[in-house]
């Protein structure tokens, strides 16, 4: 059993190489997508995933219960792949309606914790190969809005928390890959 984390900026290359690493497997692959296409644009990009996919992979969508679909699908003879992490945060914190001021502190809605603390459950104890690909969102500048920062604040948070369970931990930037833990590529 491997748990691997990748992570990298937009259009880094970081779910191509999940998708290389998911297929050069051998196994049964189940791909967890938690984006839902609620515009036109999250649509092209969706399409596109859906587009490089091999068919003869699962694919689950799964916007916020992932915790949930990693331990209904992780088992031996199988690799979990979860694209991605940062945009299932964004899902939850927008789970409930609630509009965020630009200045003061966010509450996040009461499924963020439970959701959260399942999934990192579901992670440590997975039973097959999984692969989460994650967005790094703290190496630029803080950003502008409360709701910006307790984003780029948890997506960090949840990072660290999934690279300490995680056996490996890829960083890919220019399609490259770069191991941080867990040896080479």
């Amino acid at each position: 059993m491997t748990r691997v984390l990748i992570l990298g900026g937009a259009r880094s290359g970081k779910s191509a190489y999940a998708e290389r690493i998911a297929g050069m497997s051998g196994k049964a692959v189940v791909y967890i997508a938690t984006a839902a296409a609620g515009d036109s644009e999250m649509a092209a990009r969706v399409a596109e995933h859906r587009r490089r996919r091999d068919a003869c992979w699962t694919t689950v969508e799964e916007p916020l219960a992932l915790g949930k679909a990693i331990e209904r699908h992780c088992r031996p003879g199988t690799v979990v792949l979860v694209d991605c992490l940062t945009v299932w945060l964004s899902n939850l914190l927008f789970s409930d309606g609630t509009e965020y001021p630009d200045v003061g502190r966010v509450e996040p809605p009461p499924a963020f914790g439970l959701q959260r603390e399942r999934l990192l459950r579901a992670v440590a104890q997975a039973q097959g190969e999984l692969v989460l690909v994650s967005n790094e969102v703290g190496l630029g500048i803080v950003p502008l809005g409360a709701a910006s920062r307790w984003f780029v604040d948890e997506a960090g948070r949840l990072n660290q928390a999934l690279a300490a369970v995680c056996d490996q931990v890829v960083f890919v930037a220019a399609g490259l890959p770069m191991a941080l833990k867990g040896g080479p590529c």
